[in-house]
């Protein structure tokens, strides 16, 4: 029994991360690794730069990329057995600090928290006891994620699988450098308050803007207009 939970784990496992990324550590994912630029990311992804959204521009440079899987098998026909469904990518200063992997639905279906946990270890090595608790403040992403199951933690990382609270039951894991989503969290706090204190001004700006526009049409409508009258 205990080689043939061995031997399940196993090939899950081979089937939700792919080959060859055991004992690269906890930082990474398939072929994304914290601390990547979007350049990087974007390319190995096929997504175009526009795909990108810039959240915030200021006190740092914010930015997220949802990477939604091909339903098909590249250059076939058949259907692609790939349990991911998505990949969310958050940058903070061009630097990768979050990976958030949302698997489908139908694809993990009928598994339970201990079979997901048992592919991962494969990959990411035994899970923290789950007395363990968590060294910091959560993100919102990760307080909107569910029910974490079990976690993984190093020096610089850490990894978590979530039982999503949708009706459909899905999982998700993220993959993220607390250092760098501590210091998203001050950023986007702080970005909030800039947002809020600059308000006025920006209403006062377009205000403004809105007028000129006005006037400059009907300014560029009079000179045509008054070209062609006849009473």
């Amino acid at each position: 029994m205990t080689y043939l939970r061995t031997l399940v784990a196993c090939t899950i496992g081979v089937a939700l991360f792919g080959q060859g990324v055991a004992g690269e550590g906890l930082g990474r994912y398939r072929d994304f690794e914290l601390g990547m630029n979007v350049g990087a990311v974007t390319a190995l992804t096929g997504s175009a730069a526009g795909d990108v959204k810039t959240i915030h521009q200021r006190p740092a440079v914010l930015q997220d990329l949802m990477w939604r899987l091909p339903q098909w098998v590249p250059g076939s026909m058949n259907i692609t057995t790939d349990p991911v469904e998505q990949i969310g990518f958050s940058f903070y200063n061009d630097q990768l600090f979050r990976v958030v992997v949302d698997y489908e639905h139908n694809r993990t279906e009928g598994m339970t928290d201990e079979d997901l946990i048992d592919a991962i270890a494969v990959v990411y090595g035994p899970p923290l006891k789950r007395t363990a608790a968590p060294v910091r403040v959560a993100s919102q992403i990760e307080a909107e994620s569910g029910t974490a199951v079990a976690r993984w933690r190093d020096a610089d990382v850490t990894v978590a699988l979530y039982r999503t609270t949708s009706y459909r039951g899905a999982f998700r894991l993220i993959v993220t450098k607390p250092s760098l989503d501590s210091l998203v969290q001050k950023a986007t706090a702080q970005a909030l308050r800039l947002d809020d204190q600059e308000a006025p001004r920006r209403e006062v700006a377009r205000a403004q803007k809105e007028k000129d526009d006005g006037r400059a049409a009907a300014a560029k409508a009079r000179i045509a207009n008054k070209a062609v009258f006849r009473p």
